[in-house]
C-alpha cells in the first residue's frame, strides 16, 4: 500500500509542492508543478473528523456520540476545519458587516450625518 501524500514539510512546517506523477499501470511520468486540493491542508485529526461528519451526514448528534464529544467541541473543530480549507467561518464575527452596523447605529443615534454616514459605508474618509 502506497503511503499518503503529506502538504506540509516534515522539518520545517511549510507546504510541499508535488513535481511528479507517474502512472503504476504504464508508467507514464509528469513533472511540472502540481497544486494539492484543500483537503491536504487538513491534519490527521481534521480528516478524521470530516470523514466522521459526512458518514453522519452532517448530524452533530451523531458526532458527538460517535466521537465522544459534546456539541462545542464538535463544533470548535468543525470551525477550526472550515478555516484551514481557507473559508471563513461564520462563528467568526463578518467585520465588514460588524463595522456597517456600527455606521448605521451611529447615523440613528445622529452622532454622524447621512453624507458622512454614506462615504463611510463606501470606504471613503469623511470630512
Amino acid at each position: 500500500m502506497a503511503n499518503p501524500v503529506i502538504a506540509r514539510c516534515p522539518i520545517c512546517s511549510e507546504s510541499l509542492r508535488v513535481t511528479r506523477l507517474e502512472c503504476e499501470s504504464c508508467g507514464t511520468r509528469l513533472e511540472g508543478s502540481f497544486v494539492l486540493g484543500r483537503f491536504h491542508q487538513l491534519t490527521g485529526e481534521q480528516l478524521e473528523f470530516l470523514e466522521t461528519f459526512i458518514k453522519a451526514r452532517g448530524n452533530f448528534k451523531d458526532v458527538e456520540r460517535e466521537l465522544g464529544m459534546s456539541y462545542p467541541t464538535v463544533r470548535s473543530r468543525l470551525d477550526a476545519m472550515i478555516r484551514a480549507l481557507g473559508f471563513p467561518s461564520q462563528a467568526e464575527p463578518d467585520r465588514e458587516a460588524e463595522r456597517r452596523k456600527e455606521i448605521l447605529r451611529e447615523l440613528a443615534e445622529g452622532k454622524i450625518a447621512a453624507d458622512d454616514a454614506a462615504a463611510l459605508l463606501e470606504g471613503q474618509p469623511t470630512s
